[in-house]
């Protein structure tokens, strides 16, 4: 299109790129298009403007601005609709966001933030689901991609929620801030090492594996921190599980005990 005398507004541009979504044939299908059906001005040049380019692309930009208070309140609707178990406004926000040009690769990451904070380990293969999809939209691009991102958040929206994760990691960040690194029990520390026996490490280590449903109790938390609980499984989804397994393994091996 050189040997037009064509030149494209920076805003155009700016459009064209975050519209096209990676596909560079979409792109040149409407800047051919624009240069073809677009008249010349007094001073002979072909300007592609916003309007024109819109017009070629058949899309009106968005008023969406990727760095102001439009972009953070769509994504945060958008996390806020995929948490409140709600896939129809997640898939909503999400045309919203890839209407606007948003990077696909922000919104993977949203996903996948969402699927450990908000579904954990109530499906522990919603962030299966998000991973995958983070890694297939950066091969494919766009328009396929928006199918894939679809597919993820309606998962996420759809699955068992559980924020027992970042509950969790909260509690024994807070922990550790407040009590710093307090002592190792000797029985975990390592032990492959000479004279590390002298020293008590590793001394009286029970190996899990070795007794009933691979569980038996003895003290892991430091002795200060002995009983604390920092995660504690919901009532939703596989976490049921991981609790009724949790509870069972401990009430046999007590059982055990006492015989």
């Amino acid at each position: 299109m050189g040997s037009f005398d064509a030149e494209i507004t920076e805003d155009a541009a700016a459009f064209l790129a975050d519209i096209s979504g990676g596909d560079a044939r979409k792109a040149l299908n409407a800047i051919e298009l624009g240069v073809m059906s677009t008249p010349r001005d007094e001073d002979g040049k072909i300007r592609l403007t916003l309007d024109v380019i819109q017009d070629c692309i058949q899309k009106k930009a968005a008023r969406y601005d990727k760095s102001g208070d439009n972009h953070y309140d769509t994504i945060s609707a958008f996390i806020k609709s995929m948490r409140g178990s709600d896939p129809d406004a997640a898939v909503y926000y999400l045309a919203r966001m890839l209407n606007a040009g948003e990077d696909i690769k922000f919104i993977a990451r949203r996903i996948m933030i969402c699927a450990s904070e908000d579904v954990g380990n109530a499906d522990p293969n919603a962030l299966v689901v998000a991973t995958n999809a983070s890694m297939a939209v950066e091969r494919i691009g766009m328009p396929e991609a928006q199918i894939i991102l679809s597919q993820a958040a309606s998962y996420v929206a759809c699955a068992p929620k559980s924020n027992a994760c970042i509950t969790a990691i909260e509690s024994a960040m807070k922990e550790v801030e407040e009590s710093g690194n307090l002592a190792i029990p000797p029985h975990l520390k390592d032990a492959h090492y000479g004279g590390a026996a002298s020293l008590g490490h590793g001394v009286g280590y029970k190996y899990s594996h070795s007794y009933p449903n691979n569980y038996v109790e003895q003290q892991y938390l430091p002795y200060e921190l002995s009983g604390k609980e920092f995660y504690s499984p919901s009532g939703n989804g596989y976490e049921v599980k991981i609790r009724e397994h949790l509870s069972r393994i401990k009430r046999e091996a007590k059982e055990n005990k006492d015989q």
